[in-house]
């Protein structure tokens, strides 16, 4: 049992074993995290013998996985912090659909007088701002998410199947039907298709974001209190935790990622993709839970995040270069997540009969 906080130990209340068990469950979700990485590793080695070594593991293939793994961990992280807490959110993928129509249309209104050669006089002040407007979208969605699960109490998958709805209604709205193009070429080639030791821009930003929270997760006491709450609210609450509070603060961290997802489409694709993230809530569960992150909460698994969006990420992109069709590549991701799921109630259970 490791040493409960001050300000948690003085309360008799609490749970303690909900608090004192946390570095047991990053022991759990660390060793769940080398064995996902291992499961990436024999994927790479079985889909370079289906399609061939000299297609899959190409320096253009690597950098291509890369790039498509950047946004589903960028989401896996947001929905691992939401999970650890407690709730989960259906609503990922149209909040990154809706922040980069949003971005998109600040973007064009800023660029100002087109110049010679494809540049525009207010390039990087549309880009600042196309950035602050996608991360300022995500927050507001995460934060009427966060009102309505802390707030008014509702269940977090009601709640985010319903602002799902309603966010990609109003991305629609927004978008006129279609997507939005006309991106300044500086975007892509300064960030979004940049490639700096040979290793894209979007990827050593998600890499980046994973550490952080890593150590908020491990060392700071936002992380503690996360835990505390996913393990027990009624605990948390006795340990002096404002958990609606904490909890919309979760809400609007996960949306933030989501909007700088979006701004990723902006980034790489030059336009926004509004039928193209319809399966991103699935990508991002399939990362966090199969990571190590608790879908009951309680545990946090930043690490597993990783190694569980490499894994979709591979797995997908092997059926793609093998031919196999989109029906059966969804099937997979499913399957994994199911197995994924299964393999962390069985923990869960084995843990509390321990």
């Amino acid at each position: 049992r490791t040493t409960t906080p001050p300000e948690t130990f003085a309360v008799p209340a609490v749970d303690d074993r909900a608090l004192g068990d946390a570095s047991l469950l990053r022991r759990l979700g660390s060793s769940r995290a080398t064995w996902i990485f291992g499961l990436d590793l024999v994927l790479v080695l079985i889909f370079a013998a289906v399609v061939g070594p000299a297609i899959f593991l190409s320096a253009a293939n690597a950098q291509s996985l890369a790039l498509s793994g950047s946004q589903a961990l960028i989401l896996a992280i947001g929905l691992a912090m939401m999970l650890g807490g407690g709730a989960f959110d259906l609503s990922l993928g149209a909040n990154l659909v809706l922040s980069s129509v949003v971005g998109a249309h600040v973007i064009r209104a800023s660029l100002g007088t087109p110049l010679e050669g494809g540049q525009y006089e207010n390039v990087g002040l549309a880009i600042a701002l196309g950035v602050l407007a996608c991360i300022g979208t995500g927050a507001v969605f995460g934060a009427v998410n966060g009102v309505l699960i802390a707030v008014f109490r509702l269940n977090s998958l009601i709640a985010t199947l319903g602002t799902l709805g309603s966010g990609t209604g109003l991305a629609l709205v927004l978008s006129g039907g279609g997507d939005i193009a006309g991106m300044p070429p500086a975007l892509q080639l300064g960030f979004g298709l940049a490639r700096p030791l040979g290793i894209p821009a979007p990827a050593i930003v998600a890499v980046g974001l994973a550490l952080i929270f890593w150590a908020i997760v491990r060392y700071s006491r936002f992380g503690l209190r996360t835990l505390a709450l996913g393990s027990s609210e009624s605990a948390a609450l006795r340990a002096g935790i404002n958990v609606k509070r904490h909890m919309l603060w979760l809400a609007i961290i996960a949306g933030s990622l989501a909007g700088f997802a979006g701004f990723i489409d902006l980034a790489v694709f030059g336009s926004t993709s509004i039928n193209g993230h319809a399966n991103a809530a699935l990508a991002a569960a399939t990362a966090a839970v199969i990571g190590g992150t608790s879908i009951e909460g309680g545990r946090i698994s930043i690490i597993g995040a990783i190694w569980g969006a490499a894994l979709a990420v591979i797995l997908q992109a092997g059926l793609v270069i093998a031919g196999v069709s989109s029906a059966y590549q969804l099937a997979a991701v499913g399957v994994v997540l199911l197995v994924a799921v299964g393999l962390d109630r069985f923990t869960t259970l084995r843990r509390r009969r321990g």
